[in-house]
């Protein structure tokens, strides 16, 4: 097992290297500049994102297609993967993995823009879209389609499953382990001898709901979702924010800390903390930020083509802001979270610590609720994230093989979930790191290769906005 994880560590240490960091950032700049500063229109982006369009061709609606591209977003990525990447990177990891989420808005909106634009309707009436399908009718390059889907089906069950009921157990092991120490014999005997057997449950539980789910398509997925999210995300936040009154006076030095470190090579810093050089904190934070975020990784955009939206350049508008509440908001507040509490904490040392403890010593803080808090958030964060993956590897899979694939990849995605909460944790994270690179280089190909009719389908749709109540004029697909 370690010598599998150190050449996964060799493979990433070369993928998410200067020429990645590259591509994926001077893609986000690149789209910023050719959008005209896309960013800008995120307040009507979330206007649209809450209006319903009842002229619109779609399976559903705009708002359960940013319900379940979030659901796939904010997952462990926002709590143990902020952690893990200022473990790994310092902190100055947070303040790459906060700006990738700003830029990377042009990012998403441009994969999301083309992944409607090139999306194609079934037999049966259902829409299908994103890069490969972009790459094969905009671009005439169906192998790179082809790559794309695959890289994308083998994701989905590292990024989208393994990691995330690896958390899910992980965290219910450790709880329920805590919980009966001292108080029953015969479950700690049984959990002494039987270690696995909490994780394994956890494991045919949550495949057995989630086997429930997605047998019901993207209707039943999105309707899940739709609910979920909203809520997870304001108890999550709601908890954080309690963190940071308690740390408040700590806030200013944590927002310096992160700015000197993101900018240092290595050395002391506020609070004892040790800068981990400008190249360390670049890539963990973007990496993990992609991870967070997806931009760039032509995921999201695969349930955005399934939304109903007049034109792509409206929908795609919607599917920014997923980014922007994600990245933006959701991860600079948990590395303000993280860094705060170890400023104000002697004992939460940095580098004696995993990403998961880091979060959890945080959440300590709160008396009596702050470690429940905690334990919904991952487990609701995490499951969310595994019903929106579902679909992007169901999409990706369709295109190779069509309906055909889909009753096996629903079986083997049920065996995963059984089964991967027995890995190793650190495995997995880097098996999904290297997959999420494969999958986000022929995704960036596409948008730069296709920014010239991103930019003039933008350019048309804000220069016919009409200014009395803001609906935008229809912008036919092609």
């Amino acid at each position: 097992m370690d010598t599998i994880s150190n050449f996964i560590e060799t493979v990433n240490h070369y993928l998410w290297g200067m020429p990645m960091i590259i591509l994926l950032f001077g893609t986000h700049l690149y789209m910023t500049w050719k959008t005209g500063f896309i960013q800008r229109k995120t307040p009507l982006a979330i206007r649209l994102s809450l209006t319903r369009d009842p002229e619109a061709s779609g399976d559903i609606s705009p708002f359960a297609a940013l319900s379940t591209s979030l659901a796939s977003t904010l997952g462990t990525g926002n709590i143990i993967g902020v952690g893990t990447a200022i473990v790994l990177g310092g902190p100055g990891a947070v303040f790459w993995c906060w700006l990738t989420g700003v830029f990377g808005m042009a990012t998403t909106y441009a994969e999301s823009l083309i992944a409607i634009k090139y999306r194609v309707r079934t037999s049966d009436g259902t829409m299908l879209g994103g890069a490969m399908y972009a790459l094969e009718r905009g671009l005439h390059m169906k192998w790179l389609g082809v790559l794309f889907a695959c890289f994308g089906v083998l994701t989905s069950f590292g990024i989208g499953c393994g990691v995330q009921v690896n958390a899910i157990s992980t965290i219910v092991d450790s709880s329920v382990k805590a919980a009966v120490t001292g108080t029953s014999f015969f479950l700690e005997h049984l959990l002494t001898r039987r270690p696995e057997i909490v994780c394994l449950t956890v494991g045919v539980v949550t495949g057995l709901i989630t086997c429930i789910v997605i047998l019901g398509g993207v209707h039943s997925i999105s309707k899940v979702c739709e609910r979920l999210v909203p809520f997870m995300a304001f108890s999550y936040i709601a908890g954080c924010g309690v963190i940071l009154y308690i740390n408040r006076a700590f806030l200013g030095e944590a927002v310096s800390v992160i700015l000197t470190s993101a900018f240092t090579e290595t050395g002391a810093l506020a609070g004892g903390l040790t800068g981990s050089g400008i190249m360390l904190a670049a890539r963990y934070g973007i990496a993990r930020g992609l991870f967070s975020n997806e931009a760039g990784m032509g995921s999201a955009p695969i349930i955005s083509a399934a939304a109903q939206s007049r034109n792509s350049v409206r929908q795609a508008l919607i599917a920014s802001t997923a980014t922007f509440w994600d990245t933006v908001v959701v991860c600079l507040i948990t590395g303000l979270v993280l860094i705060s509490s170890i400023l104000s904490n002697d004992s939460i040392q940095l580098g004696n610590v995993s990403g998961g403890e880091l979060t959890s010593a945080a959440f300590s803080q709160i008396p009596y609720i702050g470690r429940p808090i905690l334990i919904f958030g991952i487990i609701t964060f995490a499951y969310a994230t595994i019903l929106g993956w579902s679909y992007y590897g169901e999409r990706c899979l369709e295109y190779l093989f069509g309906k055909i694939s889909l009753f096996p990849y629903r079986f083997l995605w049920i065996m995963v979930l059984v089964f991967a909460p027995i890995i190793r944790l650190e495995l997995i994270w880097s098996i999904s790191d290297t997959l999420n690179a494969l999958m986000a280089i022929p995704n960036l190909l596409a948008i730069l290769l296709l920014s010239g009719t991103i930019a003039k389908d933008t350019k048309y749709y804000l220069k016919h906005l009409d200014e009395k109540d803001r609906t935008p004029i229809p912008l036919k697909n092609k």
